[in-house]
């Protein structure tokens, strides 16, 4: 069965072989774009049969942050090759939505000579193909989605610069063999049962589950899966009748499978059933963050745009909540960049202009409040001028014993010399 197996892959995988042009071979720059791949790597194709130039394939895996580069056999199946470890990627698991989003995408894409990039900024790159035609079917934007060295990612798939460059001479050296254009599947996670279990609860499953289907068929032939747009969502090594076409945003044309493989699928779906059963009721780890869709998209979008305006933003991208509530961090800065600094001169001058304003209405509002308490006391004043004037003249009384002099009042206050005061006063006035 597996004999016819391969021979049904052959019919229906996605990977041409074909004469490449002369300049898509040799467009490539010296050095690091035309290293070659070591022995070790070298002498483990020998002990699987596979040629040195022969199609290649790469899975993606970012749970487990992994590279897998896939190479077919001289019997047509493919066998890992090598397995890198990711340096670097963005955003959450989950597919990318919008331009802006930061994630790096999830899907089934093809890599051609022409986004083979020898000269990138980012040592050596490759566009991933993004968006294909099932993105743009679903209303999905983006553009230059990469794998790449220089470890730094803003939705690329980013590797250490010797990664990279094994990573790009397996994609050059099968398009020197002839092979037209390799196929990525990226997924959020190994497709396990334990993994899906874990996720079954995620606004993503249904897109995980469709993936799923396409991960089930290369697991089962290990030849990569002839992938198909119909209905807005994937289909997977579907054959239509002559004369009908897959059309990604259409009804999917009554297409059929090879029987070989529907029992091979069927057999091995029952298999995948009871283990995903058994995982519904074992301990399993935490599931990581998922981004919850496009309004969380949309989010981290609006929050890119102002970043790359030079805008000073929350260091980190906010993240939506399961209650609709969105996390923002702390920390605020801008990225150092031409728009950035721009943009902070412009904040300092606007600062600077309305400190100016600012200090200029505040002594403008003292003067004016210096000058209507001035006011102020100067009414005050007056009306206590005017008050005094108008006041009545007090006349004083002087009581008796005050008219008295002082000796006189001494006297009377001392019991002892009042018969003399008597007598001398009578003596006076002649009494």
């Amino acid at each position: 069965m597996f004999a016819k197996l391969v021979r049904t892959g052959f019919l229906i995988a996605a990977v041409g072989i074909a004469g490449c042009t002369n300049s898509s071979v040799s467009d490539f720059a010296p050095q690091h774009a035309n290293k070659q791949l070591p022995e070790k790597i070298l002498a483990s194709m020998r002990a699987k049969s596979m040629n040195r130039n022969a199609p290649i394939m790469a899975r993606v895996f970012k749970e487990e942050n992994a590279v897998e580069i896939w190479k077919q056999k001289t019997n047509g199946r493919y066998d890992i090759i090598a397995t890198y470890q990711i340096c670097k990627w963005s955003g959450k698991l989950g597919p990318k939505y919008t331009e802006g989003d930061r994630q790096a995408p999830e899907g089934f894409y093809t890599v051609r000579p022409s986004q083979m990039n020898p000269k990138s900024s980012y040592h050596l790159a490759f566009n991933i193909g993004f968006p294909n035609a099932y993105d743009r079917a679903n209303g999905r934007t983006g553009a230059n989605l990469m794998v790449h060295g220089a470890c730094s990612s803003s939705g690329c798939y980013s590797m250490t610069d010797p990664q990279i460059e094994e990573i790009y001479a397996f994609g050059r050296d099968a398009f020197q063999g002839g092979q037209t254009e390799f196929q990525i599947q990226a997924f959020p996670f190994r497709m396990t049962a334990a993994n899906m279990a874990r996720y079954r609860n995620d606004p993503n499953y249904e897109f995980w589950k469709m993936l799923k289907v396409g991960y089930d068929n290369f697991e089962i032939t290990k030849v990569p899966p002839k992938v198909d747009v119909c209905e807005k969502r994937y289909v997977f090594n579907q054959v239509a009748p002559a004369g009908s076409t897959f059309n990604p945003t259409g009804a999917c044309p009554a297409s059929t499978q090879p029987d070989s493989l529907k029992v091979a699928y069927s057999e091995y779906q029952s298999k995948y059933d009871a283990a995903f059963a058994s995982a519904m009721n074992g301990g399993t780890p935490a599931p990581k963050p998922t981004i919850a869709g496009i309004k969380e998209a949309s989010i981290v979008s609006d929050w890119t745009r102002k970043r790359a305006r030079g805008e000073r933003v929350p260091l980190d991208p906010p993240s939506l909540n399961s209650d609709g509530s969105v996390s923002v961090s702390s920390r605020m800065g801008r990225i150092d960049s031409p728009a950035g600094r721009k943009m902070a001169a412009l904040d300092a001058e606007k600062a600077a202009k309305e400190k100016a304003e600012r200090e200029k209405a505040e002594a403008v509002a003292a003067a004016k409040a210096a000058k209507e308490a001035a006011k102020a006391q100067a009414v005050a004043d007056a009306d206590a001028r005017k008050k005094a004037a108008e006041a009545p003249v007090q006349t004083a009384t002087i009581p008796a014993e005050a008219a008295l002099p002082a000796e006189t009042q001494t006297a009377q206050s001392e019991p002892g010399t009042a018969a003399k005061l008597k007598k001398r006063l009578l003596g006076m006035f002649g009494g």
